[in-house]
This record gives C-alpha cells, sequence and structure tokens, in this order.
C-alpha cells in the first residue's frame, strides 16, 4: 500500500524527492518531539500575560488552541503545499504580543488578537498579489545561504541555552559578556548532563550515519531524563539553578484533558481601531506584520535549503502555496486567541532525520491534534532531550557558508550582519532585516545601485521603519 509508486507515493511525490514513507513517518516524529515545548511554553506567555484590563487568557485554554491550529493549519502545509513545515504559535510574535502590544493602554485581548488576524489578512493579500513571492526572488543569493547559515548557529543557541548549557549573565553594571558557560562558568546538575549525555548519543548517531539517529537520540534522552529526575530530583529552573529549562521530565498523574476550547472567535478585528486610533492601529499592526512576514520567509529558504528542496534556480516548489498557509495561519491563530502561527524552524529537526515531503507534515500535524487531548503527556519531553537535535541540525545547516561569495564585499558583510545578528538578537527578522538594509548601502556607496532590485529597496525601507518603530511611538504618543 505504501509501496513506491503507491497513490501515497505519488500524492507526496515521496520517491521523486528521494525519501521513502519510512523517513517520513521519522521526519514528522522528529519535528513533533522538537515542536512539542511549544503547547508548554506558548501558554505560559500568552495564557499568564494580562491585557491593559488586567484580563489573561488562560494558560489551560492556550494550550488546547495552540495544539489545535498548530495540528490543522500543519496538516493544511502538508497536504496542499506539500513541504515538511511545520507550523505553530510563533514564540517571538507572541513575546511581542504578550508584553509590548497587551500592555497597550485601552486595547483588550480580543483587539490584540484582532491586530493579528489584519497583520495576517495583509500577508495573505500580499502572497496572492505576489509581492511576497517577489521578495523572496529579489534576495540575492548569497544572502539566501547567509539566511540559512544564520538560522543554523540560532537554532544551535537556542538549543544551548534551553539546555543550560549556555546562559545568560545578569549583571547591571553591564561589565560582563552576556552569557557564559553554565551557571557562574560552571556546568552543574542532572539536566546539563542528560544535555550532553543526548548530544554525545546524537551526534555518534548521525555520525554513523544511523537510520532514524535524530529521532532516536530525542527519545531515548528523554528516558534518560525521566529516570535521572526520578532518582535525583532537581525540579524547575525556576526554583534551583540546576533545575530543567522549563519542562520537568515526570511522568504525569494523569495522561487525559479535555481541551478548552472557549477562546475560538474571541476577536474584535477592528477594536483595535476605536480604542486607540486607526494611526496607532495600524503602526501596531505594521510591526506585527513585519515580524512574521520575514521570520516565516527565513526558516522555509533555511528548512528547504537544508531539505534539497530549492531547484539551480532558488525556486522553492509549490512557493506561493507556502506563503500563503503561512499567512492563513496568521490569520486563524489570532482567531482563536493562539497568536500568529508560523513555519518554525524545528522543522529542520525533521528535515535532519529524512522528511522531504507534506506526508512528515501530515504526521507531525496529527500529533498535535492528539497532543490537544494529552496535554499532560507532551510535558514529559525536557528542552534538555531536545536541544541535542538543535545543535546538531544546526551544525548541518553552517557546513553551507562556503557557499557566500566572501569575495564580493557587497554580499559577504550584509551575509555576515544577517549570520551573526540571527542568534546574537534571538531573531530571525532582526537578522534579515539588517542584512538587506546593508546590501543595499554597500551596492549604493559601490555605485553599484543598479543592481539592486527595486523590492529590496522597499524592503529595505521598511526595516528602518520596522528598527526606527520606538521613536516613531513616541512621537504618536504610544509609550
Amino acid at each position: 500500500m505504501f509501496s513506491q509508486g503507491s497513490s501515497l507515493d505519488r500524492f507526496f511525490h515521496i520517491s521523486q524527492r528521494g525519501s521513502t514513507v519510512a523517513d517520513e513517518v521519522r521526519g514528522g516524529l522528529a519535528t513533533f518531539f522538537a515542536m512539542s515545548y511549544i503547547v508548554v511554553l506558548a501558554p505560559l506567555i500568552l495564557g499568564t500575560g494580562k491585557d491593559s484590563a488586567g484580563v489573561a487568557l488562560g494558560v489551560p485554554q492556550v494550550a488546547a488552541v495552540t495544539a489545535l491550529v498548530a495540528g490543522v493549519m500543519t496538516i493544511i502545509m502538508g497536504v496542499w503545499a506539500k513541504h515538511p513545515f511545520a507550523l505553530a504559535s510563533g514564540l517571538g510574535v507572541n513575546a511581542f504580543v504578550a508584553v509590548t502590544i497587551a500592555s497597550t493602554k485601552d486595547l483588550t485581548w480580543p483587539d490584540v488578537m484582532g491586530l493579528v488576524v489584519l497583520a495576517g489578512i495583509t500577508m495573505m493579500i500580499l502572497v496572492l498579489s505576489g509581492f511576497r513571492t517577489a521578495v523572496f526572488n529579489a534576495v540575492p543569493e548569497s544572502l539566501k545561504t547567509a539566511i540559512v547559515v544564520g538560522i543554523g548557529l540560532f537554532i544551535a543557541l537556542i538549543g544551548l541555552v534551553n539546555a543550560g548549557f549556555v546562559r545568560r549573565i545578569p549583571d547591571e553594571a553591564g561589565t560582563t559578556v552576556p552569557v557564559g558557560l553554565g551557571f557562574g562558568g560552571v556546568l552543574i546538575g542532572w539536566p546539563t548532563l542528560t544535555f550532553i549525555f543526548g548530544l554525545l548519543l546524537t551526534i555518534a548517531l548521525v555520525v554513523r550515519k544511523t537510520k532514524g539517529g535524530i529521532l532516536i537520540g530525542v527519545v531515548v534522552t528523554t528516558i534518560f531524563g525521566v529516570i535521572v529526575e526520578a532518582l535525583a530530583p532537581s525540579g524547575s529552573s525556576v526554583k534551583n539553578p540546576a533545575g530543567w529549562s522549563l519542562v520537568v521530565p515526570e511522568i504525569p498523574s494523569k495522561a487525559f484533558a479535555v481541551p478548552d476550547l472557549s477562546l475560538i472567535g474571541n476577536v474584535d478585528v477592528f477594536g483595535a481601531f476605536s480604542h486607540i486610533g486607526a494611526i496607532s492601529a495600524l503602526l501596531l499592526s505594521f510591526s506585527i506584520l513585519l515580524s512574521i512576514f520575514f521570520d516565516a520567509m527565513g526558516t522555509m529558504v533555511g528548512v528547504a535549503s537544508q531539505a534539497g528542496l530549492v531547484d539551480e534556480d532558488g525556486q522553492i516548489e509549490n512557493v506561493n502555496r507556502v506563503l500563503l498557509v503561512d499567512a492563513a495561519a496568521a490569520v486563524v491563530g489570532g482567531g482563536a486567541s493562539a497568536s500568529s502561527n508560523q513555519i518554525f524552524v524545528e522543522s529542520a529537526a525533521g528535515v535532519g532525520e529524512g522528511a522531504r515531503t507534506g506526508f512528515a507534515s501530515v504526521i507531525t500535524g496529527s500529533l498535535f491534534l492528539v497532543a490537544m487531548f494529552f496535554t499532560p503527556l507532551v510535558s514529559i519531553v525536557p528542552f534538555e532531550a531536545v536541544a541535542p537535535a538543535l545543535v546538531v541540525v544546526g551544525f548541518m545547516m553552517v557546513s553551507q557558508v562556503t557557499k557566500i561569495d566572501w569575495e564580493d564585499m557587497g554580499l559577504a558583510i550584509p551575509a555576515f550582519v544577517t549570520i551573526i545578528l540571527m542568534p546574537f538578537t534571538y531573531s530571525i527578522a532582526n537578522g534579515l532585516g539588517t542584512g538587506f538594509i546593508a546590501f543595499v548601502f554597500i551596492r549604493t556607496i559601490q555605485g553599484r545601485a543598479r543592481e539592486i532590485h527595486p523590492i529590496m529597496w522597499a524592503v529595505a525601507l521598511a526595516f528602518v521603519v520596522f528598527f526606527g518603530i520606538g521613536p516613531i511611538e513616541q512621537l504618536l504618543g504610544l509609550r
């Protein structure tokens, strides 16, 4: 039934892309495990945040809609766009929405999610008009490669930080480096040992070219973490510096939970316009739009390149469908109060496991729908078990750095700032924006402005506005 030439194989082009059903299943599982933390973390960010009236969305409610929207949109991505890209509530936009926008005077949660919906609708219009695809095509190849490398460093750093191997150093005087090894320069705690165990295991499996190496690494490390926590309890890092980063790997007292979907439809698309005025509402929606627009584009380029799904002309098959599903995910996410959903960089974990088609996304999405009813079980997988996979996949992506033209300063410097600012600012969009601005600036001072695509001028200008949003908000009295 699932052999080469079967209806499933033909529909998803599995054999055509050099994959197998087994590879796709392993890839889908690996992506889900790498992303499963979002069902825990998104509710902690969105569910506990309060709007200007002091109202919170609620952790159980946000957990339910997070899993639901991620599952539905990821399956649509797999069946319609046929790519191994999984979608979920974006952490960057979540933090921006919960901390910055929700605290805006006179805004309620329905107003805030209405702004997310408007940003998504605008993005859909840009896709349907061909503009978003045109932006993708206007980016020079060296910058596209830099995006892949930058994302590789970014997800590796995410893995190291989530595992507690690298930590932020609190220093009010600003006299030390912002991050350091372990806690106070020393590696401590059983969770860190779990990460090291998982990293060495995953590296060994990948070097030996073991089928399912990344997935095996995540599963075995999770089991190892559960055993370690049972024998030597560490608890959460919130109470114990040597504790687990977020998810404590414990067997839950109950596995099943009926999802509370009451947040679906709790949105007022134009509420912000009446409460804070049209200009302020449009400015906030524009900020959300730029963030999700370029985060998704960068992730798509990075993961597709890693999967070998970019052709010789730098094109991605069904790119319009991919971008349209991503835009629709912002609309659906806002409408369900799950915030904007977007392509997740952790999809690279599945690609590293062999995923090449949308069938992997169907597997991942289906697991998210199951997780909606079993959220307690999702919380078994600690960051420390997922982090090794991110570090190893980061290595795979960074290896493409040799494809950048380092002899041309007009490409090399923008590529460099794109690569370093993604991990250093913890944002794909920040790295992209700085790289685009640098490209336009350097080509201009080189006297080669004619080589700059008109769209690159427009994008660079948009990012100048994006980076200057603080002063603009002050002028408008929003801060």
